[in-house]
């Protein structure tokens, strides 16, 4: 099975990237959702995690779900204290002018689950 990876979504999809530590990073699946504690007990490893949520917690939660990215959908933009986290945690952040669903949709045409 081929995966796409994140620089590659960002590539085909017109994504922006934020934050890429780990560009060849494998997408295996996706997951949406903004209630954290859900996300955490859901998301797979190696999803792109779709949000909306751009606060400190999202860098916590994509930690700990080892999620390959985030993707912040609406062109949500996460401030710069939360950005600063994510180059130290090393989390793959994204930024997508679309809205949840039609992000999902577009990224589901990529990733093979």
């Amino acid at each position: 099975m081929i995966f796409i990876t994140v620089q590659n979504l960002c590539n085909n999809c017109g994504f922006e990237p934020l934050n890429i530590p780990f560009p060849n990073r494998e997408i295996k699946g996706g997951y949406c959702g903004d209630l954290l504690s859900w996300v955490m007990g859901r998301a797979g490893e190696d999803n792109a995690w779709i949000t909306i949520m751009s606060n400190i917690n999202v860098i916590a939660v994509a930690t700990l779900a080892d999620v390959s990215c985030v993707i912040f959908s609406e062109g949500t933009r996460p401030d710069d204290e939360v950005l600063s986290v994510a180059k130290e945690k090393e989390v793959n952040l994204i930024v997508s002018p679309l809205n949840t669903y039609d992000t999902a949709v577009k990224i589901s045409g990529y990733i093979n689950e």
